[in-house]
């Protein structure tokens, strides 16, 4: 990385690594007593004990994990932060990493954060002390108390999924465009009653970014977008559910754009067992492209993102910053493909 580049980055991020002395200052009470709370918390009395963690989160300070001399050494450590190590998409993302990463000699410190925003910033500060070389977070969302940590980290940071607004480094897809590209097919067929079926969107928002790219097309052909929202995640069970809930709520559908896969999956083997014909009855689809869905019959009409590939590109975008050399695009569009099945 260049000179001029490491200013605009250090520039970008804000000013320098908070202390404990800042802890301090910002909690109105003692290096000493900081030391305490963060040490042995059980020492403090509890209102000063959450001034304390209050004024870590407010300045960003992370304390370092890393013991004696060693706090001061450069580790071969990578923490890569998942929002789920149950779903296929990330342990893809995970593998395409992890073996780019070990080829060089890093190995990786792995976190979930179950969708939680507040467990990130939890991961997030505790791998930072621990001192790692760098960190990969999946999604360009955080808790402020998260964004303020990192701001005052000099290291490489890479958000992976989504395009966007990144604090440094980004490789991902538009899903917008994608959730915007499925329902252009499903208008190209003819389907005029379609309903989005989503799952927890709160939490997975990507699934609502293509949700907002559906809308913008139905609504474009002058056509109604409903939504369907379960409160469970994406699995084949929520898909079966999730069929239901159209079926009932929206007698008079003819095509469903499902949020995942798995979701898509679920709903089609269901609606063999109710004896619909899929896509003659209903039309279904769904995203990203998983094994599962090409292996049904009919088979998934989806939309396939590269989701090993997405991993081994950041991991080689990271390593070029760790080398010092140029990066010269902070940002990379690894693209999607439509994969058009029998099930629509």
């Amino acid at each position: 990385m260049s000179n001029q580049e490491t200013s605009r980055t250090r520039h970008r991020r804000g000013s320098a690594k908070p202390t404990l002395k800042d802890v301090a200052e910002a909690a109105g009470v003692s290096s000493i007593t900081v030391s305490r709370a963060l040490n042995t918390p059980e020492r403090v009395n509890g209102v000063t004990r959450q001034r304390v963690f209050d004024a870590v989160d407010k300045v960003g300070y992370v304390p370092n994990l890393v013991a004696g001399s060693l706090a001061t050494s450069s580790s071969r450590f990578i923490a890569v932060i998942v929002p789920s190590l149950s779903n296929v998409v990330f342990i893809e993302v995970i593998k395409g990493l992890q073996e780019t990463f070990e080829a060089r000699g890093y190995q990786m410190l792995l976190g979930n954060t179950d969708y939680d925003l507040q467990r990130e910033h939890q991961l997030v500060r505790t791998f930072l002390g621990w001192s790692c070389s760098a960190l990969v977070t999946a999604g360009l969302r955080h808790s402020e108390a998260c964004r303020t940590l990192l701001s005052h980290w000099d290291k490489p940071i890479m958000e992976v999924m989504e395009l966007g607004e990144a604090l440094d480094l980004n490789v991902g897809l538009d899903h917008h465009e994608a959730g915007r590209c499925m329902a252009r097919h499903l208008l190209e067929r003819d389907y005029r009653s379609i309903v989005y079926v989503g799952a927890c969107m709160d939490g997975d928002y990507r699934a609502d970014m293509r949700f907002s790219g559906h809308r913008h097309e139905l609504e474009a052909a002058g056509l109604e977008a409903p939504l369907i929202e379960l409160d469970q995640l994406g699995s084949l069970a929520a898909g079966t559910a999730g069929l239901d809930r159209v079926l009932k709520e929206f007698p008079d559908a003819r095509a469903i754009h499902f949020a995942n896969d798995d979701l898509a999956t679920g709903a089609l083997l269901h609606a063999q067992r109710l004896g619909l014909r899929v896509p003659k009855d209903i039309a279904i689809a769904g995203f990203n492209g998983l094994p599962l869905g090409q292996h049904v019959t009919p088979r998934l009409t989806t939309i396939q993102s590269p989701r090993e590939a997405m991993g081994r590109r950041a991991a080689e975008q990271v390593l070029r910053r760790l080398d010092h050399q140029p990066v010269t695009r902070r940002q990379h569009d690894v693209g999607f493909k439509l994969l058009v099945g029998q099930s629509t």
